[in-house]
């Protein structure tokens, strides 16, 4: 019996929750995508994925980066985005395309480490260097590193910025396919102030949030048809279909979030287990689909 379907088989024979494996180290077990129509299954952060398709390592305006780490899978609605942005990057003064980070693992799921979403495919990272080069070895691909764009206290951009990621950003947010571009607040504020009136709808896809100063993500919106993904829950501005996202709530996450994640306040221990998260989920807690997603050849 493989390794894989032997851990799943555990898993589905286990007596109780605590004796499963954890649903991240089957997924990240798995090498290759499974023989099934893609399928995005569950939400960004509870799912997984059916028929991912490999981002080629290199094309005319792209590179992948930290092959290693085997995440260069994803709808093909994703792949076909990425290519058309990475065209779009290499229009821009300094920059030839894109250098990609992470999509999803071959089967999506819970990753072993790194991210809490990336889980069904419609999530990848973008890095914040401009791609010069569009040569780079297999091996210069996991030492080089992206650039921050904001300053070390977080609040303001620093010299790296550029108009070119505005223009990237810009780009990406305003593609119907997309959901969501999450970037550090410093970014987010920059370009509140540099979108002109009347040009400014596509800020609202713009959120801010932490621990992406050195690359930018992109979700794109559950495809046509994907009946067994969960679409992103939409918030106040979305439902009254207006704003833009540069308001107090902006500035909080500098003012107050921030600070609280420099000195976080003691809060008293809440009762009962913890929430569960992309770390410690079971089988169980995922789309029961994903169990097929696992033991597909």
């Amino acid at each position: 019996m493989k390794p894989l379907v032997a851990a799943l088989a555990l898993s589905l024979l286990a007596p109780a929750a605590s004796a499963e494996p954890l649903a991240r180290e089957l997924f990240g077990a798995a090498r290759t995508p499974s023989h099934q129509q893609p399928t995005p299954i569950g939400s960004y952060a509870r799912g997984c994925a059916a028929g991912l398709q490999a981002m080629p390592e290199s094309g005319p305006t792209w590179q992948m980066m930290r092959l290693s780490r085997n995440r260069f899978y994803g709808q093909p609605v994703m792949l076909g985005f990425l290519q058309d942005l990475s065209r779009f990057a290499a229009s821009l003064p300094g920059w030839r395309g894109l250098y990609l980070g992470d999509i999803s693992q071959p089967r999506g799921g819970p990753m072993t480490g790194g991210h809490a979403s990336h889980q069904i495919g419609l999530d990848a990272d973008i890095w914040m260097l401009p791609a010069t080069r569009l040569n780079l070895s297999a091996a210069e691909r996991e030492k080089i590193s992206s650039i921050p764009i904001r300053t070390a206290d977080q609040t303001r951009i620093n010299g790296n910025w550029t108009p070119q990621h505005m223009a990237l950003m810009k780009a990406a947010a305003s593609d119907p396919r997309v959901e969501r571009v999450f970037v550090a607040a410093a970014a987010k504020i920059a370009m509140c102030n540099a979108a002109p009136r009347g040009d400014r709808a596509w800020l609202q896809k713009i959120r801010p949030i932490y621990g992406h100063e050195t690359h930018f993500h992109v979700r794109l919106a559950c495809p046509p048809g994907a009946t067994y993904c969960e679409r992103q829950s939409p918030t106040v501005a979305e439902l009254s279909k207006g704003g833009d996202g540069c308001d107090e709530t902006l500035n909080w996450w500098v003012t107050t979030y921030l600070e609280e994640l420099r000195n976080p306040p003691r809060r008293p221990a809440t009762p009962g287990p913890a929430p569960k998260t992309a770390k410690t989920f079971v089988m169980s807690d995922l789309p029961s689909a994903c169990l097929n997603v696992l033991a597909s050849r």
